[in-house]
C-alpha cells in the first residue's frame, strides 16, 4: 500500500511540476515581444484584436480595395438575414469545442481531451459586427496594405476548400448568434498550439506585436495595452 502511495505521490508531483513549466513558459514567452521589421508604408487600414476572455478574434473591416469577406464567407451562411455589417471577426479553435460547448457549463471532458490533445478537427469562427469598441479586452492597431495582405493570405491558408476551391461552410445549429459561421480549417488544435496561437502566429507573420509563444489570450493582448 505505501509503495501505490508513494507512486501515486510522484505521478502527482510530477504532473504538479509539468502545469507549473507549461504556465510559466506561456507566461514568459507570451510576453517577449516577437522580432518585428520597421514599415515606411502608411498605415490606413483598421483591424482589432479581440478577446471574450479567453478566445481571440482578428477583426478586418468587411471590405476595402484588397479584400471583400462576404465573397469568401458569404452572409447567406448566417441565420441572419442581415447583410449591412463593417466588420468581420475570424477565429481559429478546435472544431468540438467550437460546436459543442456554448458556454464553459457545456464543457465534456471528452472535448476537452480531444482538445487538449490535437487528435481532434479545428473549425474558422467568422463573425460579422455591425461596430467595434475598444476595451480592456478588444484593441485597434493600423496596419499597411502590405501587412493586411499578409493577414488575408494566412486566414486563406487556414481553410479546407471544396472541388470548386470555396471554403467548406460547417452545416450546424451551434451558431453563438444570427451574424456568425463555422468553416473546416487545416490544422490540429492542442494545448501547445491553440486558438490564440494561431492569432499570434498570424500577428507575427503580419509584423504586428505578438509574443515569442502564446497559448492564452492575455499574453496577446499585453503587446497592445497603452
Amino acid at each position: 500500500m505505501k509503495k501505490i502511495l508513494k507512486v501515486l505521490l510522484y505521478i502527482l508531483i510530477t504532473l504538479i511540476l509539468i502545469v507549473f513549466i507549461y504556465w510559466l513558459s506561456e507566461r514568459v514567452l507570451s510576453r517577449i515581444s516577437a522580432h518585428r521589421e520597421n514599415s515606411v508604408l502608411p498605415k490606413d487600414i483598421t483591424v482589432y484584436i479581440m478577446s471574450n476572455g479567453v478566445h481571440t478574434d482578428l477583426v478586418f473591416p468587411v471590405k476595402n480595395n484588397l479584400m471583400d469577406w462576404t465573397h469568401l464567407f458569404p452572409l447567406s451562411n448566417n441565420k441572419g438575414k442581415d447583410t449591412k455589417y463593417s466588420y468581420m471577426g475570424i477565429g481559429w479553435g478546435d472544431k468540438g469545442f467550437y460546436l459543442n460547448t456554448p458556454e464553459w457549463k457545456d464543457l465534456k471532458a471528452s472535448t476537452a481531451f480531444v482538445a487538449a490533445t490535437g487528435i481532434g478537427e479545428t473549425a474558422l469562427h467568422i463573425t460579422y459586427h455591425k461596430s467595434v469598441e475598444e476595451n480592456e479586452l478588444c484593441y485597434k492597431y493600423m496596419i499597411d496594405t502590405v501587412q493586411y495582405q499578409t493577414l488575408i493570405d494566412f486566414v486563406k491558408s487556414s481553410l479546407e476548400y471544396d472541388t470548386e476551391n470555396k471554403p467548406i461552410v460547417i452545416n450546424t445549429s451551434a451558431q453563438y448568434g444570427d451574424s456568425d459561421a463555422f468553416y473546416e480549417a487545416k490544422g490540429s488544435y492542442s494545448m501547445f498550439y491553440s486558438c490564440n496561437t494561431w492569432t499570434n502566429e498570424a500577428l507575427k507573420k503580419a509584423n504586428m506585436p505578438a509574443g515569442i509563444w502564446a497559448t492564452l489570450d492575455k499574453g496577446i493582448l499585453s503587446h497592445y495595452k497603452k
